[in-house]
């Protein structure tokens, strides 16, 4: 992601649609006008296409329609290739567009045993459909929309009538243009997400996910046609400035328990075991419970596949009637592993950009043998890493920056480690 591209995130809370796509995309700014115009230099002719504002479940929203002159033309995608061709369209309009019905007739040839380029489209090719799909990509140029990313998108459940007879919802074709996209099923009999509006994510889209970092600049809502029970029907899009290059971190989950009847000395244990286990960090936070009760909540930083088998040990150790969990990422300083003799002891520290860190472990072992205070070797073994490599310590760079390459810290009852 380029810093300062212009980005659009489709949110599919409800699923999304063709009509719904553009009605956002409207709704966020786009100009109707300058659509329409670029619609208009396809060479078909019989449709008019409206917007007006509405709600749905309470929100307001902009509903798109494409009223045309129904044929009994079925279009071929080799057919819909050279309309789209033929129109003059700007590069990116043209692109999307051709990506879209290009996925529909990679998917129907799937489904149907047929070359792409010999796909019958059915309802899929009616003029509606060619209106939604290049109204959308126009009203995305008109926006100056960069690049595409989107939610996972929501999906009803029933059956909906097709030139051939009765399908499932999600329809097969939804499900082939989806394939390696995040999905999931709503208790809802409807179509939310329909071959068309499959088709603009699967030819758009460059992540999934939520919403990108971005700075915000406009949002809106498409409504689709019919009104929900429990939720709004509609696809939001919201359309920001790029906040720079995105560098994916580290993917971690925080593990987390409440605590009322631990001692210190058992929370201290539970500390140490947790890091045994795997934990990047733990610690403890005091608060405030039910009915006033003092106690505490007991945290560990773990990689997610090991989320599982810390956790036991957290309950193993505490006694804890439950624990949650979140995922999230983190970026760990990168940073290496060295050591220094005090006074014939070794001691190891932990270096990174602008820091020594001396293992709390070993000084404390050197104190008791050499018989000085724990801070003085600290002071000592950090002045004798200084003066042996004399290095900018902005200039660490480790074999590997996201493994601990020094066990962690059972003694200290400080804060978190460098991670």
């Amino acid at each position: 992601m380029a810093e300062g591209s212009t980005v659009a995130w489709f949110h599919c809370f409800c699923g999304i649609a063709g009509e719904m796509a553009m009605g956002a995309l409207i709704d966020a700014g786009a100009d109707l006008d300058e659509v329409r115009a670029l619609c208009d230099r396809l060479p078909v002719d019989g449709w008019e296409l409206e917007a007006e504002p509405v709600l749905r479940g309470g929100l307001a929203a902009t509903k798109v329609s494409v009223r045309y002159v129904d044929t009994s033309v079925v279009r071929t995608a080799a057919h819909i290739s050279a309309v789209i061709d033929e129109a003059r369209l700007p590069d990116r309009v043209r692109t999307r567009a051709h990506g879209a019905f290009d996925a529909l007739a990679r998917a129907e040839g799937r489904l149907h045993g047929r070359s792409p380029d010999k796909v019958h489209f059915h309802e899929l090719g009616s003029l509606d459909t060619i209106i939604d799909v290049v109204g959308a990509c126009a009203a995305l140029e008109v926006l100056g929309v960069d690049e595409v990313y989107a939610s996972a998108v929501a999906h009803g459940t029933g059956l909906v009538r097709r030139p051939h007879g009765l399908v499932p919802v999600p329809t097969p074709v939804t499900v082939e243009l989806l394939a390696n996209a995040p999905t999931y099923g709503l208790d809802v009999t409807a179509e939310l997400a329909t071959a068309t509006g499959a088709a603009l994510l699967a030819s758009t889209v460059t992540g999934w996910g939520p919403m990108p970092a971005m700075l915000i600049q406009a949002s809106g809502f498409g409504a689709g046609d019919r009104e929900l029970d429990d939720r709004p029907n509609v696809t939001q899009v919201v359309l920001g400035a790029a906040d720079g290059e995105l560098v994916p971190g580290q993917p971690v989950t925080l593990l987390e328990a409440n605590l009322d009847d631990d001692t210190g000395e058992t929370l201290a244990h539970a500390i140490a075991a947790l890091l045994d286990a795997g934990a990047h960090d733990a610690w403890v936070t005091p608060v405030v419970m039910r009915k006033g009760r003092p106690g505490h909540a007991l945290s560990a930083l773990v990689d997610t596949a090991l989320a599982a088998q810390v956790a036991s040990v957290l309950v193993a150790e505490t006694g804890a009637q439950d624990v949650r969990g979140q995922r999230m990422e983190r970026w760990p300083l990168a940073r290496q592993a060295d050591e220094v003799d005090i006074e014939g002891r070794r001691v190891r520290v932990k270096v990174s950009a602008g820091r020594v860190k001396v293992v709390h472990d070993d000084a404390a072992r050197a104190a008791r043998h050499i018989g000085i205070p724990v801070r003085e070797v600290v002071s000592l073994a950090e002045e004798a890493w200084r003066r042996r490599n004399r290095a900018d310590l902005t200039e660490v760079r480790p074999l590997n920056p996201v493994e601990d390459d020094v066990p962690p810290d059972h003694d200290g009852a400080g804060g978190p480690d460098i991670a």
